[in-house]
């Protein structure tokens, strides 16, 4: 009985927190310009190079590269590597149909602020294939992790936490996005993880494909 309460009130806080986050962007909206505007002017030498440090490793394949050999590096926790996986790919669905629908143009392209030079020296090749504002991919990439984490690594979530908000300022910073975009490609994220979560919680599908490959720990 005290379990099942407590399952109720967790998911009473899951979407409490949902909605606010929500609403929380939709409010952003109206402040885009004034906050990227700022954030522009705080620019400055160390920042530049900090935020360029933290953009190269964010990295996809950095990531899930640094991701799945920590799930690989504990044996019995090799079963949420397909959840992991998965989470990433639907990160990259969602966000291209996102994008093609609210068909955002990026802060710069508005000329509101100028992309960050640096930034952009180590982006160029990517430039043409850069595409709209909303969401933040990268934002959302990161933070579709994080459900995982929190299930299989606790102690690590918070530095991830950490790093998963220094990669969606960044973003910010550069000029590339606004803060509505970053923040809700971090709820979208999040979101993407935690019905990964609760799939591999109730189908073992990460598990199943394990023992298929005969590489689960042995009991």
């Amino acid at each position: 009985m005290k379990d099942l309460e407590k399952e109720v009130k967790k998911r009473k806080r899951f979407i409490t927190g949902l909605v606010l986050s929500i609403i929380l962007v939709i409010v952003l909206f109206y402040f885009d310009v004034s906050i990227i505007k700022a954030v522009a002017q705080s620019r400055n030498f160390y920042l530049d190079y900090l935020f360029i440090s933290i953009g190269f490793a964010s990295n996809i394949l950095i990531i899930f590269f640094f991701l799945t050999s920590l799930f690989l590096w504990s044996e019995n926790k090799r079963a949420w590597i397909l959840p992991l996986w998965l989470s990433g790919f639907f990160s990259v669905i969602a966000s291209y149909v996102l994008k093609v629908m609210v068909a955002r143009l990026r802060p710069f392209q508005r000329n509101f602020v100028p992309i960050l030079s640096i930034a952009f020296n180590f982006m160029k090749d990517n430039f043409n294939t850069w595409n709209f504002s909303f969401p933040s991919f990268q934002a959302m990439f990161v933070f579709s992790a994080l459900p995982i984490l929190n299930k299989q690594f606790r102690r690590f979530k918070y530095i991830w936490l950490i790093f998963a908000c220094l990669v969606a300022f960044s973003r910010v910073y550069f000029g590339v996005h606004y803060l509505s975009d970053v923040l809700a490609g971090a709820i979208i994220g999040y979101l993407i993880g935690t019905i990964m979560v609760f799939v591999e919680t109730k189908h073992e599908w990460g598990s199943k494909l394990m023992r298929k490959l005969k590489i689960k720990k042995k009991l």
